[in-house]
């Protein structure tokens, strides 16, 4: 062979290796489980957490922190005590659950990445709420809102997530009353997949669905689900004012929205499995019941936060076989009422992404896909309990996530007769490298993570000796480096800064949330 074969050669397969592992940043459709879910409860266990948790909203009853809320229980015959301890009779909240849909179609700013909710249907969205975030060079520190669009740009280029979300973390530049406005426009912006809104107040609530408004045309909200918000409750058995206030914008504007009791098992739950679902149940349902007392028919999503509390130092953890156990019973229930729900993905109280991240994280991620979830949420970033969002480990995490599709898919059969042609061509003692139908089918297969090494020793220590931190932190500067912005209407993009221009006016520049203007 020549010199210049040689390098010819050499020149083809470097050209070939640079398309295997080009960014390939086309969105996976909405995921379509092909599994089982696991179900540990009988039918007579799941009918004994029911009958708990009605019980609890009849006699001991839901406090709604706000007399807006309490006025409504009122209006559709509910027993209100002690000016805000609602007592829910069963045969009222089940006759409202009745009215949520169990599916929901969301619409993208690009229509190819709308994605649909419920039944076997699920999306994949990172976390969001850090109020530090370790960077490209693995540095912990504080936000900013240049740092928030990096994190929307890698959620626009990474396949399985669906969704840019909102403040994946708190750009800590912006002052608190004006920081909804931009990080509306940062998740918009930035990525043309569906996103969070926020629901820090009543009022910032009804601006993001302002914007939303703006971005897809007037009236379109009132017949489509563009966005999301989020409500969380304040276990044991409280929903607070700012929370019923943000929920109440969103279903008056047919969003849909999470109505997630927030659960530090044995500190805000009985120290007992079983009995914590059955309180976050009855959380969950009185919530739930509310947003059709708002709205007859509005979307609305059976939400949680899970973590378990440690009787050491009393911090929550992540990845606890209990967890697991909830996530799996949690799933029962939402199915027996038949409406969407939501989890959290791929948790950890690692300080570090270390080998502490990579455990706690796909031990509930296992945990997440096998019980069914359809909203799931935290699906990229989360170390430290929630306290930094991690680059390194969200372009990690999102690999994760597009295994988990893959395994979540199930078995693929289209291809089985081909393949089975194949073990007569090949015969005792041979191989299938060279054969048409591996050739034609290798890539779609076997999935081929881009971020761990599989490679020999030899080959990693001629590569660098990188460890997993490492590769992703270079994958993700390259992901930056190649990408490019989706393109927003030059129209609505003023219309949007103007608004948020106008906002920022009328909004006090204070460090407090927006409650009045």
């Amino acid at each position: 062979m020549t010199a210049q074969q040689q390098v010819s050669r050499r020149g083809g397969r470097e050209a070939r290796r640079t398309i295997r592992t080009a960014p390939k940043i086309d969105m996976l459709p909405t995921l379509k489980r092909g599994l089982p879910v696991v179900e540990p409860m009988d039918a007579e266990q799941v009918e004994r957490i029911h009958e708990a948790s009605l019980a609890i909203l009849e006699d001991v009853g839901v406090v709604f922190r706000d007399p807006i809320a309490i006025e409504d229980w009122k209006r559709v015959g509910a027993d209100v005590r002690a000016d805000d301890r609602v007592h829910l009779d069963r045969g009222l909240v089940m006759e409202l659950i009745k009215t949520i849909p169990s599916r929901i179609e969301y619409f993208a700013r690009d229509p190819a990445k709308n994605v649909e909710l419920g039944g076997p249907k699920s999306i994949f969205v990172p976390m969001t709420g850090a109020p530090y975030m370790r960077d490209l060079d693995d540095v912990r520190r504080g936000p900013t809102i240049a740092d928030l669009g990096t994190f929307h740009k890698l959620a626009h280029m990474m396949p399985a997530l669906h969704s840019s979300a909102h403040h994946i973390v708190e750009p800590m530049d912006i002052v608190v009353a004006h920081r909804h406005l931009h990080i509306t426009y940062s998740s918009m912006k930035h990525s043309d997949k569906i996103f969070m809104g926020m629901t820090t107040s009543p009022k910032n609530a009804e601006d993001v669905l302002d914007m939303c408004e703006i971005l897809f045309g007037e009236g379109f909200l009132e017949s489509h689900a563009v966005t999301t918000g989020n409500c969380n409750g304040n276990s044991p058995l409280v929903w607070d004012q700012v929370m019923l206030g943000a929920m109440r914008a969103f279903c008056r504007r047919n969003q849909p929205v999470l109505c997630s009791p927030f659960v530090l098992g044995g500190a805000n739950t009985p120290a007992s499995t079983a009995a914590a679902v059955a309180q976050l149940n009855a959380e969950a349902l009185s919530a739930l019941a509310y947003t059709q007392v708002i709205r007859k028919g509005c979307p609305a999503i059976y939400g949680h936060y899970l973590s378990t509390v440690s009787m050491q130092s009393g911090a929550p953890m992540a990845g606890t076989p209990e967890i697991s156990l909830m996530n799996f019973m949690i799933g029962q229930m939402a199915r027996r009422y038949n409406v969407p729900w939501r989890t959290s993905n791929l948790l950890g109280g690692a300080k570090v992404f270390d080998a502490q991240a990579g455990y706690e994280s796909a031990m509930t991620m296992m945990a997440v896909l096998m019980s069914g979830a359809n909203y799931i949420w935290h699906s990229a970033g989360w170390n430290e309990a929630g306290m930094h969002c991690s680059i390194a480990k969200f372009v990690v995490d999102a690999e994760v996530c597009a295994m988990g599709y893959r395994m979540t898919q199930g078995i693929q059969w289209d291809d089985f007769d081909e393949a089975l042609a194949a073990v007569r061509d090949v015969g005792p003692g041979g191989h299938y490298l060279g054969h048409p139908h591996t050739q034609a089918n290798f890539e779609r297969a076997f999935f081929i993570p881009k971020l761990f090494d599989n490679n020999s020793i030899e080959q990693w220590y001629a590569d660098g000796s990188k460890d997993i931190k490492q590769r992703a932190l270079e994958h993700a500067r390259r992901l930056l480096a190649e990408y490019e912005e989706p393109t927003l209407d030059i129209a609505k993009d003023e219309e949007l800064r103007a608004y948020i221009e106008r906002r920022s006016r009328e909004i006090p520049a204070v460090d407090a949330l927006n409650e009045e203007y």
